[in-house]
């Protein structure tokens, strides 16, 4: 009886901890926001300014490699613009 007892009891305090652990994920995991356009065109026009900047590097063409380094900056702000945009949605 003693023995049944103990092992009713472990059960129970697994089955309480497995909840738990549960609602603590559960708390933690969110959706994420879907990106909109111009959080899209901000990342390709980086990657492909630092891909144009490497290889006017690499050519050794200054005029590439400026018009690289041009691309990406701007990339770079309308990346910005959509994640201020999306903020802004979110109301955060």
């Amino acid at each position: 009886m003693q023995r049944k007892k103990m092992e009713f009891t472990q059960l129970v305090v697994v089955i309480a901890l497995t909840f738990c652990t549960v609602g603590v994920y559960a708390q933690k995991s969110h959706v994420p926001a879907p990106i909109n356009k111009d959080q899209v065109e901000g990342r390709a026009g980086e990657a492909e300014g630092k891909a144009k900047e490497a290889t006017g590097v690499i050519l050794d063409d200054k005029n590439m490699q400026t018009e690289g380094n041009v691309q990406k900056n701007v990339g770079k702000a309308q990346k910005g613009y959509g994640d201020l945009k999306q903020d802004i949605e979110q109301g955060k």
